[in-house]
């Protein structure tokens, strides 16, 4: 059986991109939740199963086979369970797709360091910096267009959900915790992230964790 190696659901958006993967790919797997900088943080981080990591989450081992990084965690599991849960079957969908994707994983970075995840928070709205607001800009620009394109009559970027919404779904909780304005379309389809039963059951797991980080229950400044 797989064995997943997350941080708390209610701040780890890496965690949970780990996380819908492994879900999405719908093989069992073994879950174990790391609470992150507590007391015991630093020490558990240089145990045996985070080394590959050099201590970060989220990990996925199977068997002897280790896997870390949430978009390696992906393609992994497009192997070894079926690539179409992942991806679109259209090459040009497929590219778009895989782009999109990867934009995330590398960029972003003004709305992810000054609008912490929090799922169990929701703010009142507050002006965002020019980088943050550069950051929403960009990423409704690249759901417009795969709505537009490849959505179809289906309710995620692509038609079904997939590999890009796994990797911006921690984004689509950011935007609803710091009450962040986006066109209607682009709320549509973050309603309809929300809703989905994996995302489902991501959240209501966090309203349950114990653990609270200060720092990242404070809203954005």
């Amino acid at each position: 059986m797989l064995k997943l190696i997350i941080g708390n659901k209610a701040y780890s958006s890496w965690s949970m991109r780990g996380w819908l993967a492994v879900r999405q790919s719908g093989v069992e797997f073994e879950e174990i939740v790391v609470p992150l900088y507590d007391e015991d943080w630093d020490k558990r981080r240089q145990g045996d199963e985070f080394a590959p990591s050099s201590g970060k989450v989220p990990i996925l081992w199977d068997g002897d086979i280790v896997v870390w990084d949430s978009m390696a965690i992906i393609e992994y599991l497009a192997e070894q369970s079926s690539d179409d849960r992942f991806w679109p079957a259209d090459a040009a969908a497929r590219a778009a797709a895989r782009s999109m994707a990867a934009e995330m994983h590398s960029g972003f970075a003004t709305l992810r360091r000054e609008h912490g995840m929090n799922v169990r928070r929701r703010y009142p709205p507050a002006e965002l910096s020019e980088g943050t607001q550069r950051d929403v800009t960009r990423i409704v620009e690249l759901w417009a267009e795969a709505r537009s394109r490849w959505g179809g009559s289906g309710d995620f970027l692509f038609g079904d959900f997939g590999a890009v919404d796994i990797m911006f779904a921690p984004v689509v909780t950011r935007l609803l915790t710091y009450a962040i304005p986006v066109p209607r379309f682009a709320a549509a389809y973050g309603a309809a992230v929300i809703d989905h039963p994996f995302v489902r059951e991501w959240i209501a797991a966090a309203q349950e964790e114990p653990w609270v980080i200060e720092k990242f229950e404070v809203p954005a400044k």
